[in-house]
């Protein structure tokens, strides 16, 4: 679990190593807020995917399901700076599917995480396929990187885009087009 008074002492010493008073009014509780907030938004950390995907309802139909524009937030592994954006997932069911929500539920878990957007992208796919076992997965993220953007090269705005695919996605290049066109 997430170790509050840690991150607390490690934000104390970050702000005096930046020159900050610890005691000035505006940063007396920011220990503490940080503390919180990083409970929040690290905490896929100690969440398995595979719990949001074990409630499954049976189809006849196995034709593609997608579910596009699922707004995600996450933190960069190498800056611990936030990237965000989108991920889009289609899936051929093999006879049974999940509720919507756990598709962006699954992708919160992985995203609430120290992530690379290559390593979020592979874990999103990789847990529908072991978890839900469909024909074929394909995930696509596109995110803008605060590293990037404030930082660095600073070029505000360019988008990093990922791409995975898993089963019949990987064998069949038109079943990947039709995947791209209903994501446009």
């Amino acid at each position: 679990m997430i170790n509050k008074e840690k991150i607390q002492a490690g934000v104390k010493l970050l702000l005096e190593g930046i020159g900050e008073d610890i005691h000035r009014e505006g940063l007396i509780e920011t220990p503490e807020r940080i503390a919180r907030m990083y409970e929040e938004i690290f905490g896929g950390m100690y969440e398995d995917a595979a719990t949001h995907l074990s409630k499954r309802f049976h189809v006849k139909n196995n034709e593609m399901v997608i579910e596009k524009d699922i707004v995600f937030y996450s933190t960069c592994e190498h800056h611990m700076l936030p990237f965000y954006g989108k991920a889009h997932i289609g899936y051929i069911p093999d006879g049974e599917v999940v509720g919507l929500s756990k598709l962006a539920r699954i992708v919160d878990v992985f995203a609430k995480r120290l992530q690379l957007q290559e390593q979020l992208t592979a874990q999103i796919a990789d847990a529908l396929m072991d978890n839900l076992a469909p024909k074929g997965v394909i995930v696509m993220v596109e995110a803008e990187h605060m590293c990037m953007s404030m930082r660095g090269i600073k070029k505000p705005g360019s988008q990093t885009v990922t791409i995975v695919t898993r089963g019949e996605f990987a064998k069949d290049e038109a079943l990947q087009n039709k995947f791209f066109q209903m994501v446009k």
